[in-house]
C-alpha cells in the first residue's frame, strides 16, 4: 500500500486555504443524514463533537470517565501556544511553525505543522469567547509566558490550570449540543473494537463499565480522540486510566501506526518516591521561566541545598546552552538531567533528581509575583512532598509524559482505514520526534475546532456509504471477539496480579526503551516483552466477573494491549538507527552528547502495518522539506 499524505500543492502559507477551497461540501440539510462517533472527550474529542454537532451532524460520543470534565486534558498546566505576537517580540506564524518543526527534530510534515501554526490564533479567540480565564496584564491585555524551544513569549495560560480551563470551555460547548439534541453523550464506556465493513470504519463495540455489557453503535464515520499510550511505561505523568487500547484495536483492524518509538520524557516532574506509586506528578514546564536548574559541582554532595554556595553550584543548562538556558526543549533538558545524575551529582535520597530553584526569582520579583504566576503549582508540590518550594528548591527528574507517535493520518486527519479519523495525541501528525511545550493543547483544539469540521464533510460528500446497523454480521463478530477476549482473561486464574505485570513491563520499557536506547538493550526488550506477554496469558489473575463493574478486568484488557504496544515501540526504536528528538540511540550522538540525526537514511515517517502478533510490515512516508533546511539542532 502506498501512503498518500494528501498534502495539497501550492505555497506553504496557502496550502490550507487552497485545500479548503477544493474540499467538497455537505449542505446543512444533508448534514442531518450523517452520523459520527467520537471516542474520547478530552480537548480534541470534546471540541470535535461540539463542532460537528453544531454543524448539524448526528454525533454519539463516548468517554471512560463519569464526565467529560475528568478527561486527562485537565492535567495540562503551563499553557497553550499561539502566534498572536501580543508581546511585540517579533513572533509570527512562520516563527511558531519553524520552532515547532525544529523542536520535532525535522521529523514532521511541513504542511501539517504550518497549518497548526496558522489556526493557533483562532483557538485563542474561540477559548476567550467561551469564557476561558486566561491570565492578563495589569492593563487588561492577555499575558504570555515563554516555553522551551522558543525565544519569544507566545504561551497563553491560566495560572497552572490551563488544560482544565480550556477543557471546561470545550465541555460547555459540548454540553450545549447535548442539550440541543445533536450530540448523544455516553459516559463510562470503553471502546473494545472498531467495526470495519467493506473496508470502511462504520462503528464501534464498547463495554459499559458499570454493567459490563457489550454494546454496538454504528455510524458513517468514526473519530478517535483517545490520547496517547505513555502508560505502557506504568509510571508516567498520565492518569493510570489513560490507555492506548482504542487506537491499538484500530491498528489491528488495518490502521497503520506511525512512529511508535517517539515518546516524550518531561524534564520537570516530581521524582519517584517508592514502588507504591501508580503515577508521577508533572510540575509545569512554565516553572523553568523563573526557576533555575542546578546540581552541586561535586559528586555525592549531600549538603542542604541552601548551604551550597553559588560558586559550588552547576547551572548546567545555562552553562551548556547560553542562548536558551533553562528553556531548552524537553528532550534536551531531560537528557542533561540524566547525564548529571549518572555522573553522581544527582540530589535527594535516591540521587535521581536535580534542583529547580526560585531563590533568585523571589529576590528579583518578590514572593507575591511568584505566587501569582505559579501559586497552585507550589501548593501541589508542598502537598505531595511536604516541602515549601519558596524556602527550599524543588527536586525534579524526567518522566514519561507524551507520545508523539500514534495512528498514521493524512492531511485530512484520516487513517489508512477510510472513515476512521484520528485527532490530538492519538495521531502522529504534528510534533515529529519531540513536542514543544504548550503545543499539545494547541493541536488537540486545532484538530477538533478547525480541521475535522472541514475534512470530514469532504469524506461524506465523496464516499458512497451503504446502509448498515448493529445487526450487521461485522458487529456481531466484533462483539463475540470482545466477549471471548474478556472471558479468556477471567478464566486464567493465575498467581500474579495485573498490576504486577504492568509494573514489570514498565521497568523493561523505562530501562531499555526509555531516555536512552541502544541496539543490545532494544533486542533484549523485545524478547523480554514477548516472554512477559506469554506469562501474562498463562499466569494473570483477574478477579470478579464480566457482566458487572470490574476494575480489574478493565485494567487487564489495557495491560494486554500495552504488552503488544510495547513490543512495536521497541521494534520501531531498533530499526531507527539515528537519534532524533525524544528517540536517543546511544550509537548516534555528537561528541558533545547531543542527538545526531541521519537525514540521508531516516527522513521519513515509519508507518507500521499489523500482520499478526509479532509481525509488522514497515511503510515509509518520505518527508520533503521545501521551506526549511534540516540542520543539526542547536540551542546554544
Amino acid at each position: 500500500m502506498k501512503l498518500d499524505s494528501k498534502v495539497p500543492s501550492g505555497p506553504l502559507s496557502e496550502k490550507w486555504d487552497i485545500h479548503k477551497n477544493n474540499l467538497k461540501l455537505v449542505s446543512p440539510k444533508n448534514k442531518r443524514k450523517f452520523s459520527v462517533i467520537v471516542v474520547g472527550t478530552g480537548l480534541a474529542g470534546a471540541s470535535a463533537a461540539a463542532s460537528l454537532g453544531e454543524l448539524g451532524y448526528k454525533v454519539t460520543t463516548f468517554c471512560i470517565q463519569d464526565s467529560p470534565r475528568r478527561a486527562h486534558s485537565i492535567a495540562a498546566q503551563g499553557g497553550i501556544n499561539a502566534a498572536k505576537n501580543y508581546q511585540n517580540d517579533n513572533d509570527s506564524i512562520w516563527r511558531l511553525f519553524y520552532d515547532t518543526i525544529k523542536g520535532g527534530d525535522y521529523r514532521a510534515r511541513e504542511a501539517n505543522v504550518y497549518r497548526l501554526a496558522q489556526v493557533s490564533n483562532n483557538i485563542i479567540d474561540q477559548a476567550v469567547a467561551q469564557g476561558v480565564p486566561f491570565a492578563r496584564e495589569y492593563g487588561g491585555y492577555f499575558a504570555n509566558r515563554s516555553f522551551g524551544g522558543a525565544l519569544v513569549s507566545r504561551t497563553f495560560y491560566a495560572r497552572g490550570q490551563t488544560g482544565q480551563q480550556l477543557l471546561l470551555g470545550a465541555y460547555s460547548a459540548l454540553m450545549r449540543q447535548v442539550d440541543e439534541g445533536t450530540v448523544n453523550l455516553l459516559p463510562r464506556r470503553e471502546m473494545v473494537d472498531l467495526v470495519v465493513i467493506n473496508g470502511k470504519a462504520r462503528g464501534v463495540v464498547v463495554r459499559n463499565l458499570i454493567t459490563g455489557e457489550l454494546e454496538s453503535y454504528w455510524a458513517d464515520a468514526v473519530i478517535l480522540a483517545t490520547g496517547g499510550y505513555g502508560v505502557a511505561y506504568y509510571l508516567s505523568t498520565n492518569a493510570i486510566n489513560s490507555n492506548g487500547s482504542a487506537i491499538w484495536k484500530a491498528h489491528k483492524k488495518g490502521a497503520f501506526f506511525g512512529n511508535p518509538c517517539y515518546v516524550q520524557i518531561h524534564p520537570t516532574c516530581i521524582p519517584r518516591s517508592g514502588d507504591y506509586q501508580s503515577k508521577l506528578t508533572l510540575m509545569s514546564e512554565s516553572l523553568r521561566n523563573d526557576g533555575r536548574v542546578w546540581v552541586p559541582k561535586k559528586k555525592g554532595d549531600k549538603r542542604h541545598p541552601n548551604d551550597i554556595p553559588e560558586e559550588e553550584r552547576d547551572y548546567y543548562l545555562e552553562r551548556k546552552y547560553p542562548t536558551y538556558g533553562n528553556m531548552v526543549p524537553r528532550d534536551v533538558a531531560s537528557r542533561n538531567a540524566k547525564m548529571v545524575c549518572d555522573e553522581g551529582r544527582g540530589v535527594g535520597e535516591t540521587g535521581m533528581a536535580v534542583y529547580l530553584d526560585f531563590r533568585d526569582a523571589i529576590r528579583d520579583f518578590g514572593r507575591e509575583t511568584i505566587e501569582e504566576r505559579y501559586g497552585n503549582l507550589f501548593e501541589m508540590y508542598k502537598e505531595i512532598t511536604g516541602e515549601d518550594a519558596y524556602e527550599v528548591p524543588m527536586r525534579i527528574y524526567p518522566a514519561v509524559h507524551y507520545t508523539m507517535g500514534g495512528l498514521w493520518v493524512d492531511y485530512n486527519l484520516m487513517s489508512t482505514i477510510p472513515g476512521l479519523f484520528v485527532l490530538g495525541e492519538a495521531n502522529f501528525s504534528d510534533h515529529g520526534a519531540n513536542r514543544l511545550g504548550a503545543s499539545a493543547l494547541m493541536q488537540g483544539l486545532a484538530d477538533g475546532y478547525f480541521v475535522i469540521p472541514y475534512t470530514i464533510g469532504d469524506y461524506f460528500a465523496s464516499t458512497q456509504l451503504e446502509k448498515v446497523n448493529e445487526e450487521h454480521e461485522a458487529f456481531k463478530e466484533a462483539k463475540e471477539e470482545a466477549r471471548k477476549f474478556y472471558e479468556k482473561l477471567l478464566s486464567i486464574k493465575g498467581n500474579k496480579t495485573v498490576r504486577e505485570f504492568h509494573r514489570e513491563l514498565g521497568d523493561i520499557m523505562w530501562n531499555k526503551v526509555g531516555m536512552s536506547r541502544n541496539e543490545q538493550g532494544l533486542k533484549e526488550a523485545i524478547e523480554e516483552i514477548k516472554k512477559l506477554r506469554q506469562e501474562f496469558w498463562n499466569n494473570v489473575r483477574v478477579a470478579g466477573e464480566m457482566n458487572t463493574m470490574n476494575k480489574n478486568l478493565e485494567m487487564a484488557g489495557r495491560v494486554a494491549d500495552f504488552l503488544e504496544i510495547g513490543e512495536l515501540m521497541a521494534i520501531d526504536a531498533l530499526h531507527r538507527k539515528e537519534s532524533c528528538g525524544g528517540h536517543f540511540r546511544e550509537e548516534s550522538q555528537t561528541p558533545e552528547g547531543e542527538a545526531l540525526r541521519d537525514d540521508e537514511n531516516f527522513s521519513y515517517v515509519a508507518a507500521w502495518e499489523f500482520k499478526e502478533l509479532g509481525d509488522w510490515e514497515l511503510h515509509k512516508e518520505e518527508l520533503k522539506f521545501e521551506y526549511v533546511t534540516p540542520t543539526q539542532r542547536s540551542y546554544k
